[in-house]
């Protein structure tokens, strides 16, 4: 005979068996509410455990290649063997006029990006990457000004930094004078927003002055930004572009950035760091899952013998599993997605931002559903391989 926990189970199948498995589910959560509210708090971890890790690898991909991406120049024109953005060499400025000659284009601008040490006014030192653009074109220019404008590096001096920086390099207010490199340079203005991987902020200035700052020749430069004509063919003046420069690379916007990216993400193994923790939080959080699912099923073993007695076949008991391990996901990220949220919002005002796009919130959202389903699976052997008879004994 029926027990009487069982009765409301059975009670479910009404006229049919598939109906009533959503709400079977849900009593089964509900039952122990103390089991249910520990299984989304753990799924809830491992949904912030996860969007966190994903968000810092596309923050940090995107700050790595912010130059690159903020540039308005169909071609870089590079030095041979440079790997990101931050770090290069210097090419001969002449290259500027040779390129020039190449049919497809427009315009040429020069970039000089490159490290140098600030004094700060204790005495201390920080790395900064000098970044000087022509006044002229505006090409490379400091973007997300928040005080003062990009006309005021016509000033003797003038520097441009970020207000995320201003600690770090001691700085508190426009006008004040430091040291680059043991020359004097004034803040003329400040950015919002503009990091670095290397947290060594950009010092934006003009490209002469960055010549100065970074005691280089004034006959060189590190990048040559490169503006095509409407009609031209990107990949037909790149390839030509390559040719007639010598000891250069030749890439699109696209290709720099990819490569500055990878090198930051992949070569120097941060990535890889990230990606680790994130699979660290996809296991805790299908051994929780796992863990639950398998215990409330021990807890209901009877119950799903008698629902085999009175004819439910493997695949309704297994569809009531499922739907447990779908419902516990569905609420367990919505918790854990509302916190990750907030962190990326929290984030946006330190030096470290995260990035949380809503492709990356579908990604994470069908991560969390595997994640349940997987930690579903041994409940779902457990009751396949039930006895009927369990029931009458």
């Amino acid at each position: 005979m029926l027990s009487i926990q069982a009765a409301p189970m059975t009670a479910m199948l009404g006229n049919g068996l598939s109906p009533g498995t959503a709400l079977l589910a849900w009593r089964n959560l509900a039952h122990d509410r103390t089991r249910l509210v520990a299984t989304l708090v753990g799924i809830a971890f491992s949904v912030v455990l996860m969007g966190a890790q994903l968000g810092l690898l596309i923050g940090f991909s995107q700050t790595a290649s912010t130059l690159v991406d903020h540039i308005d120049a169909d071609l870089w024109v590079i030095p041979l063997g440079t790997t990101n953005a931050d770090i290069a060499g210097r090419m001969p400025e002449r290259r500027r006029y040779e390129a020039l000659s190449v049919p497809g284009v427009a315009s040429i601008d020069e970039l000089m990006v490159q490290f140098a040490f600030w004094r700060k006014p204790d005495g201390g030192r920080e790395s900064v990457i000098i970044t000087g653009f022509s006044m002229a074109s505006g090409r490379g220019a400091p973007w997300a000004m928040v005080e003062g404008e990009v006309s005021d590096l016509q000033v003797a001096d003038g520097i441009v930094i970020d207000r995320l920086y201003m600690k770090k390099l001691g700085v508190t207010a426009i006008g004040q004078e430091i040291d680059i490199n043991n020359r004097r340079a004034r803040v003329v203005g400040f950015t919002q927003g503009i990091r670095t991987f290397t947290q060594s902020p950009y010092v934006f200035t003009t490209h002469d002055r960055a010549q100065s700052l970074t005691l280089g020749r004034n006959d060189e430069t590190t990048y040559l930004l490169v503006k095509l004509v409407a009609e031209a063919d990107t990949e037909t003046v790149r390839a030509a572009l390559a040719e007639r420069l010598p000891w250069v690379e030749v890439l699109t916007r696209s290709q720099f950035a990819h490569r500055t990216q990878a090198y930051w993400m992949i070569t120097t193994g941060a990535g890889a760091a990230l990606l680790l923790a994130a699979s660290l939080g996809l296991i805790v959080g299908i051994v929780i899952v796992g863990q639950t699912l398998y215990a409330s099923t021990l807890d209901r073993l009877a119950e799903y013998a008698t629902l085999r007695a009175i004819g439910a076949d493997h695949r309704y008991l297994n569809r009531v599993i499922l739907q447990q391990a779908s419902i516990s996901a569905a609420l367990g990220f919505a918790l854990g997605l509302t916190v990750t949220l907030a962190m990326v919002a929290y984030s946006q005002t330190g030096n470290v931002a995260m990035a949380l796009p809503p492709w990356a919130i579908v990604v994470l959202g069908l991560l969390t559903l595997g994640m349940c389903l997987a930690g579903a699976w041994v409940s779902i052997r457990r009751v396949t391989r039930i006895d009927p008879t369990l029931v009458f004994q």
